[in-house]
């Protein structure tokens, strides 16, 4: 594959996007380009929302560290424009989940839900 497909994580701070970060870190065929979370880590670097809150053995990835984290639901717009495509790892409601995934998929964009 000559171009990396660009991937957003929801819920990037949570354990499941903590192992998504580390999983895609070098990954041949995607880049990590967003991660989005509530509105608490919205606006810091992803290292430093995740700052003693890591459960991974791996140290955060250098390619996510400086990432700055957007708001899973506030940010649909310019997240979509960032992205070829939404790995979902979000913790909440079913329901809800289901609503916040819809409305990427309704933008065009696919949604992997974990």
């Amino acid at each position: 594959m000559a171009k990396k497909l660009k991937a957003g994580i929801l819920g990037a701070t949570g354990m499941v996007g903590q192992r998504l970060i580390t999983l895609l870190e070098n990954h041949l065929w995607f880049e990590i380009a967003c991660a989005a979370a509530s509105p608490s880590s919205a606006g810091k670097r992803y290292g430093d929302s995740v700052s003693g809150r890591w459960k991974m053995k791996e140290e955060v990835p250098d390619n996510a560290r400086n990432l700055i984290v957007r708001v899973v639901e506030d940010d649909i717009d310019r997240i979509c424009k960032d992205v070829d495509f939404i790995f979902s790892a979000l913790d909440m409601d079913k329901q809800k989940i289901r609503e916040i995934e819809e409305r990427y998929a309704s933008k065009g964009i696919p949604v992997v839900s974990l």
